[in-house]
């Protein structure tokens, strides 16, 4: 058996180099179809601030996905850097690390209702009375009234904390804004 020929072995070691570059393609394609999944949704559906109505479609659209998504474009991901890994030098196996990092990152984040932790819940509600009350004249409010018990729940707090549990006349009732 001969040994290969100059010209064979260029053409293998630009085999070799398309394969990678190839790889090199697809792992940055799963790597950002994951961190996108999580970031899109993450960064359209932001309290206080307008959304509108065909980003929040798309977002909620990507939330709905994500968790399935992410799970195979991440596996993908690392099955990917398995293959690259051993074709590379120090620096690339960092930036492998580095995204794979970000990756599990999103991944895990797209399961997690992130939203519930910006909004902390109210633990007990404290009532005044309305002649000790520090409301402004122009202070908007939410108002139940139960037979003679009446409850008024500043539109300034239940936009923060958005739902509070409480007891009016002997009734539970959720009060949302």
């Amino acid at each position: 058996m001969s040994a290969p020929s100059a010209n064979q072995e260029a053409v293998h070691r630009t085999d070799r180099a398309r394969t990678s570059l190839w790889l090199w393609i697809l792992f940055s394609a799963c790597a950002f179809a994951t961190v996108a999944l999580f970031f899109i949704p993450a960064f359209i559906i932001r309290p206080f601030r307008y959304q509108a109505p065909r980003p929040l479609l798309l977002a909620m659209a990507l939330r709905q996905r994500a968790p399935l998504g992410t799970l195979i474009t991440g596996v993908a991901c690392f099955f990917l850097a398995f293959a690259l890994w051993k074709t590379v030098g120090r620096w690339r196996k960092v930036l492998i690390v580095f995204a794979l990092l970000i990756v599990t990152f999103s991944a895990v984040m797209a399961r997690q209702n992130y939203f519930e932790w910006m909004f902390h819940p109210i633990a007990g509600p404290q009532f005044v009375a309305q002649s000790e009350s520090k409301l402004d004249a122009k202070e908007m409010i939410l108002a139940v009234r139960l037979g003679n018990n009446a409850r008024a729940y500043p539109i300034s707090q239940m936009a923060y904390h958005h739902i509070l549990n409480d007891v009016v006349a002997g009734v539970p009732i959720a009060v949302t804004y």
